[in-house]
């Protein structure tokens, strides 16, 4: 009699899982479980995350994760981030896992990775770098296909340089007609109060956001 194949466990690389409030977005505030995946394909000058892009991880399988959401009290709301989360193959499955408990599943992408196989009910929020990070020329402009009302462009803002340079992708790209876009000052670099004025200057319809865990706990790691 044949055997059938060892079918071994799906499993992801871990940076950490955590549960706080959603920091940033047009879920800003919500109670969140968080899970961190660990590398990145992007060395973005900002980082705010540099622990996740260096270390390697802790090798987990979907079904730990789910008894760990389980654990924290099965919250509505997921976010999936990193480093770059879809560097890793298990990450489709561990989206649909979350998906099939009900919940709310946002994924945070750099934006230099396709999105074509990230299942269409995800919140897709999606970087678009700006020139000071560094990292504007290894968009996938393609993403921006793959994006609906529901998803996000987020838009880390340094300088009036990067304002300027983002203002016009916004315009040529006809983002705010078919999904949401946010414009965030980079912590600590650009004066919050200054990037809301050119914003307000211009009438542009995009939403200013700050980082509400940055305000409320500072830089400390696992927020």
């Amino acid at each position: 009699m044949k055997q059938s194949a060892l079918v071994l466990p799906i499993t992801v690389r871990i940076s950490e899982i955590f549960v706080s409030l959603q920091g940033e977005g047009t879920h800003a505030g919500l109670p969140t479980f968080f899970v961190r995946l660990a590398g990145c394909n992007l060395a973005c000058r900002w980082c705010d995350t540099v622990y996740a892009r260096q270390e390697k991880g802790k090798t987990i399988s979907v079904e730990e994760i789910l008894k760990h959401w389980q654990r924290e009290g099965c919250l509505p709301w997921i976010q999936i981030t990193g480093g770059e989360p879809l560097l890793q193959e298990g990450v489709y499955p561990l989206m649909k896992a979350f998906l099939d408990q009900n919940t709310t599943v946002l994924l945070e992408t750099n934006g230099s990775l396709p999105l074509r196989k990230v299942p269409p009910e995800v919140v897709k929020v999606m970087d678009i770098k700006c020139p000071s990070s560094g990292m504007s020329s290894r968009m996938c402009w393609e993403n921006l296909a793959h994006l609906g009302v529901k998803d996000q462009v987020k838009f880390v803002i340094a300088n009036k340089e990067d304002y300027e340079w983002a203002k016009e992708i916004v315009k040529q790209r006809y983002l705010t007609y078919y999904t949401q876009v946010l414009f965030s000052p980079v912590f600590k670099a650009l004066e919050p109060a200054e990037l809301a004025n050119w914003i307000l200057r211009d009438r542009l319809p995009v939403r200013f956001q700050l980082q509400l865990h940055k305000i409320l706990w500072g830089e400390r790691r696992g927020v």
